[in-house]
């Protein structure tokens, strides 16, 4: 039976060992091996272990069972989870292992199928059903329930210490309590996967609204931040399962703050919106500069072009790898947080001359922003799809591609008239409503965003950009303009082409001030506004 020496750990007599992932599997074998530990395993674990020169006992030799079912049941006996589960501190429970023959674990180690990785993989259903682990959880669980005994271990990182830990003498209470707490979650993270999948892909519960009836996610915390949006404020950054901004890797500088997370976030899908080289520069997360260009250097220049005061302090973010020439003209900047792809490494070398500055590379594959919006609310989370730059309405017109666009009034537009119209259209979603944003060739000239009507963001986004860039730009307005008085505003600053969404009751009133000015205006029929 276990037992505990002077100093309260638990020894560790015997380890049972059924993982998927086998890292670091042979490493263990060996040190459990040395210090004692008689080890039962399973399938390809115990053959693993058994061609490392290790000796290991079969989970069918212990119990007389053989796996079945295609290795579907192998665990799921009484003589392992009886061995997993007896409180061996319980006088009763030690003499009912004695009657029946059974001898304790005191060490489970254990990981699950890939589940996450397989439904990520495009796999088929059937893949994916098979990959839903049953014996690893029903172990894992029953371990860090019965951690008052039992030592479980889920993390082929943690064999080291787990070594350190069998080779002193055994695993303390506390020792064991981190490990079951750490075990659960890992348990509970799986389920929650595999419920959301279960719900939203094999079955639908979603009585045909296209949201589950139920949905679930975890999140590990990754770090803790110095504080929130205010000092006063504690704040700690929690990563989830799938590629994004929260698991970007930084190669250098500061540690991030609550708000660098914001607006990094919104930085880079700003400049994901954009096919060719983009460059997006934010500021209390609205853009104060957005552009594309023939390379990522020129998007860079045309960007910060737009508004160089308030780009002091930004956050830059680019669809494309950071090159040399890009490096130079952000080091001449203070800024606050670089988000790329990549950097070349004289890029990178030329940054980091800069102390302050924090560079962050972006996951390979992550989908740009996900599938859905998620906010809080108190007692509760709203959802919705994720408005993405390809809406199609439906019918004939109407929608994101400007060949679907309604040509209202005026001409039609020449070749680069429509491509600066179609990349206002694209960069207005990174704008706070009320949002209004002036172009010309390509690059963000004047932005007005966040205000309470759609007239004072008209005066705000022609006030940055000056009556000389403001005359003969292109507009583009998130959301219909409710009267004129806004459009009117654009056309006295000599704005000379507009997209908006249209569908308003005054629509009428709006096309007919702009065809007395003269200039061509497209509806697309689909908004794109932030709140």
């Amino acid at each position: 039976m276990s037992e505990s020496n002077a100093s309260g750990k638990r020894v560790v007599r015997r380890a049972l060992i059924s993982v998927y992932d086998k890292a670091g599997l042979e490493v263990l074998a060996r040190g459990l091996h040395e210090a004692g530990v008689a080890m039962v395993s399973t399938g390809s674990t115990a053959t693993r272990i058994a061609a490392a020169g290790v000796p290991v006992m079969r989970v069918e030799d212990l119990t007389g069972f053989p796996e079945v079912l295609d290795g579907r049941v192998k665990t799921l006996h009484p003589t392992i989870h009886a061995g997993i589960l007896a409180d061996t501190g319980n006088p009763d429970h030690v003499a009912q292992l004695t009657d029946l023959g059974i001898e304790p674990f005191d060490l489970v180690v254990s990981n699950l199928y890939p589940f996450t990785d397989t439904v990520s993989s495009g796999a088929t259903q059937q893949e994916c059903i098979e990959q839903i682990d049953i014996g690893g959880p029903s172990m894992v669980r029953a371990a860090a329930k019965n951690h008052a005994s039992v030592a479980v271990v889920t993390n082929p990182a943690e064999y080291g210490s787990v070594l350190v830990a069998v080779r002193g003498g055994g695993f303390t209470l506390s020792q064991r309590k981190t490990l079951a707490a750490e075990a659960f979650v890992h348990t509970a993270s799986y389920d929650v996967a595999v419920a959301s999948w279960m719900g939203s892909v094999l079955a639908d519960t979603s009585d045909g609204t296209g949201f589950p009836a139920w949905v679930g996610a975890t999140w590990t915390r990754a770090t803790v931040l110095r504080y929130g949006e205010n000092p006063h404020q504690k704040a700690a950054l929690y990563a989830h399962w799938s590629p994004g901004i929260a698991t970007a890797e930084q190669l250098h500088g500061k540690e991030m703050s609550f708000n660098n997370f914001i607006d990094a976030d919104a930085a880079q899908r700003a400049a994901n919106d954009h096919a060719e080289p983009a460059v997006a520069i934010i500021k209390h997360a609205n853009p104060c500069g957005i552009a594309v260009g023939t390379d990522i250097a020129e998007a860079h220049r045309k960007a910060h072009a737009c508004d160089p005061q308030s780009a002091y302090g930004g956050v830059v973010a680019t669809n494309r790898t950071v090159t040399a020439q890009m490096a130079e003209q952000v080091a001449g900047v203070f800024t606050e947080v670089v988000v790329a792809p990549g950097y070349e490494p004289e890029a990178l070398e030329i940054l980091q001359r800069k102390k302050a500055i924090r560079l962050l590379r972006l996951p390979e594959g992550m989908e740009r922003g996900g599938q859905l919006d998620i906010r809080a609310v108190s007692g509760g989370l709203l959802m919705q799809t994720r408005d993405k730059i390809d809406a199609v309405v439906d019918g004939p017109t109407g929608g994101d591609d400007p060949a679907r666009w309604t040509l209202v009034c005026g001409e039609a537009a020449d070749y680069a008239t429509l491509e600066d119209l179609e990349f206002a259209w694209r960069a207005i979603r990174a704008v706070k409503s009320n949002a209004i944003l002036l172009v010309k060739a390509g690059a963000s000239v004047g932005v007005g965003m966040g205000q309470v009507n759609r007239v004072d963001s008209c005066h705000l986004a022609v006030t940055r950009a000056g009556a000389d860039r403001a005359a003969g730009s292109v507009a583009a307005s998130d959301a219909f303009f409710p009267f004129a008085d806004g459009l009117r505003v654009l056309l006295e600053a000599g704005v000379r082409a507009v997209v908006s969404p249209g569908g308003s009751v005054r629509d009428p009133e709006v096309i007919e001030a702009a065809a007395a000015a003269g200039i061509t205006m497209y509806f697309t029929g689909t908004r794109h506004f932030a709140h």
